[in-house]
Order: C-alpha cells, then sequence, then structure tokens
C-alpha cells in the first residue's frame, strides 16, 4: 500500500510518500523556523498563509522524489488535529480535494498518534502492550498502548508541554527560538547541580506533570540571583550553562521518573519515545537506561523524524486504512482532538504478548 501523508498541524509544511507504513519513499519538510523567530515563536495568522504558499510545491516535491504520481497512491492520510486551526484546514482543505479529486479513500490522523508511529521505520516491530511517551512542544503525554489503535492516557501535563517550557525559559536566557536545542548545546558544558531545583510533583498524588511551577522557579532564580541575559553576539556565561544544565536534568528526571515509576507496574514489552523533545540526548540516554533496567527495549525517531513530518502521518494512516476506516469529505479540522482514555481490561494489557509488523 502506498500512502500520501500531509502535516500542516503547526509551522511545518510536509508531505511524504510511504509504503505499507515501513518503508519512506519520500519525505519534504518546510519549515517555518527562520519566519517566526523574530516574533520568539509561532505566529498562528502567519503560520497558516507560509502554509498556504507551501502546500502545492511540497506536496508535489514528494510526489516527484518518490517517482510516482498522485494517481499512483493507494490512499491519503492527513493530520486532522490537535493543532492551530488555520494550519490544519490548509492540508485538510488540500487532502479533501486531492481525495475527490482522483476518488481516492481518505483518513484523518491524531498528530500526537503520528508521532508514535514515527519509530516503526528504523526499530524492530513494536511489540506490545508498549508504553508512549510523547514529548513536544504542544504536547506532553505518556500512554499505555495495548495494541495498534488502542491508547489509554497513563499521564499528562497539566500546564506547559516540556518543549513549551524549553522555549520559554531560552527566552527568559535570551537564547533565541527555538529553545531545546540552544539549551541542549549549552547544558553539555554545564553542571546539572549547581542550582538546586526540584522534580515537580502533584499535591493530588496522580502521575502527571508539570513545568509551569518550574519555569516560574527559573525566572525566580534569574531575578534573585541577578544572572544576566545573553545580549546578542555574546558567549553565554558559566551561570547560564549551570542554569541551563540543572533546568534540562530536572525535565528529564521528571519525565523518565514518571515513565519508569509506571512501567515497573504495567510491565510494557516496548517503550517508545516521540516527538520533537526526543531529539535531546540527555532524554534519550536517561530513557534507554530506564529501558534497560527494566529489561525492555526503548525505541526512538531518528532526529529527521522527530520533529513534525508527513512520514509518520502516513504510517499511521497506513493502519487506519488498511483496516478499512475511510473519512467523509466532511473531515475537519479538532484543534483539541484527544487520543486516549479508552476503556479496557489493564490486567489484560499487561499480560499482552502480541508481536504486530507495524
Amino acid at each position: 500500500m502506498l500512502v500520501l501523508g500531509i502535516e500542516s498541524s503547526c509551522d511545518e509544511t510536509a508531505a511524504a510518500v510511504v509504503r505499507d507504513g515501513r518503508e519512506i519513499f519520500s519525505s519534504v519538510i518546510s519549515s517555518q523556523i527562520k519566519v517566526h523567530k523574530r516574533f520568539g515563536g509561532v505566529v498562528p495568522e502567519i503560520a497558516s498563509r507560509e502554509h498556504l504558499d507551501k502546500i502545492v510545491p511540497v506536496v508535489e516535491e514528494a510526489l516527484a522524489r518518490a517517482g510516482v504520481s498522485a494517481r499512483d497512491v493507494d490512499g491519503i492520510a492527513v493530520t486532522q488535529g490537535p493543532g492551530l486551526v488555520g494550519s490544519l484546514l490548509v492540508g485538510l482543505s488540500y487532502a479533501k480535494a486531492m481525495a475527490y479529486a482522483l476518488a481516492k479513500p481518505l483518513v484523518g490522523v491524531n498528530h500526537i498518534e503520528g508521532h508514535i508511529y514515527s519509530v516503526v521505520f528504523e526499530n524492530p516491530p513494536i511489540e506490545y502492550p508498549a508504553f508512549a511517551l510523547v514529548v513536544s512542544g504542544g504536547h506532553t503525554n505518556l500512554f499505555l498502548v495495548p495494541e495498534p489503535g488502542r491508547y489509554k492516557v497513563l499521564a499528562r501535563t497539566r500546564d506547559d508541554a516540556a518543549g513549551e517550557a524549553f522555549d520559554k525559559v531560552a527566552k527568559m536566557l535570551g537564547l533565541g527560538y527555538p529553545g531545546g536545542p540552544v539549551i541542549e548545546r549549552l547544558a553539555r558544558e554545564g553542571d546539572p547541580r549547581a542550582v538546586a531545583f526540584s522534580v515537580p510533583r502533584m499535591g493530588d498524588g496522580l502521575p502527571d506533570f508539570s513545568f509551569s511551577g518550574l519555569k516560574t522557579a527559573v525566572s525566580k532564580y534569574v531575578r534573585e540571583s541577578g544572572l544576566q541575559p545573553v545580549s546578542a553576539g555574546e558567549e553565554p556565561s558559566r551561570g547560564v550553562k549551570d542554569l541551563a544544565a540543572s533546568f534540562q536534568s530536572v525535565v528529564v528526571r521528571s519525565l523518565v521518573g514518571t515513565t519508569e515509576k509506571l512501567a515497573a507496574q504495567y510491565r510494557p514489552r516496548t517503550l517508545i519515545v516521540a516527538g520533537g523533545v526526543a531529539c535531546n540526548n540527555a532524554l534519550r540516554e536517561a530513557a534507554a537506561e530506564a529501558g534497560a533496567r527494566l529489561a525492555v527495549p526503548a525505541y526512538f525517531p531518528s532526529r529527521h523524524l522527530s520533529t513534525d513530518n508527513a512520514a509518520m502521518i502516513a504510517a499511521a494512516g497506513t493502519v487506519k486504512l488498511l483496516a478499512g476506516e475511510r473519512a467523509g469529505l466532511d473531515l475537519n479540522a479538532d484543534v483539541s482532538l484527544r487520543l486516549g482514555n479508552v476503556d479496557m481490561d489493564e490486567d489484560k494489557a499487561r499480560r499482552g504478548r502480541a508481536r504486530y509488523k507495524l
């Protein structure tokens, strides 16, 4: 099955052609980072206009690189949500028009589910039940995945997503946008024990994540310590590097600590870490170590597939198309589309031993 994937949920316009859900024939991504950088974050109106400019050439390039025509694809998968409504509508409108004109089956894909499927291209087949930690600028969720297409939310952020916290702390320190890569780079030269931040914990005892309080703690430290933000062209001070390392360390400990604690309870057979923040080496190393302690393989997407892309949408869409799922032309954007909270027998999920080829 040859599937065309289209992704436009935020600030990347992407298209990809994928065969059988595991082989990437082409993957094209048009990033808007340079456009939004001077604003310190994504501006929704600008993002949607950029998608309008890029959607046609990006899809055409993906088909050309794959060496196929639009008529050769067996189905079209497009991100339905969550995301920015204007951005989502560009991709959805194009995909629906294409599906109608070519009489091709269409499916809508949850963007978060797409991230979970980003690991299928470069790892062995996923064994279920699996754990999926999805960490990005807009989402931080931990899912139990008893079988393909079924998700139970075990933990989610109560406020800021982890990637959002990286961006906000970087902005505080004058490090620019996006914040994740520069904080990771500076953290390598800093002392993660220099600033004693506490790992955020929920007062109600639930295993959710929270990064807003940590962001406030960083702001308070900057104010009380007199630490100066980095000026343009200036080399970051030792204090900034130490703060970056300390902040990153707490975020990683929060994410991996919660995941490992719940994994000991649910006993998954695969640990998936995906999303833009999965590019972070400290998170990858900590998650791999946790997997080793649990005797569970840890799967990560390549860095190219960690950020928003359409190959992951095509992979998730392939599963839906093979299952006979189809979307009508009334398919609409859902900015708060949820993934998970399905009812299931958790004991059965813990005992599950099925192996799937995708």
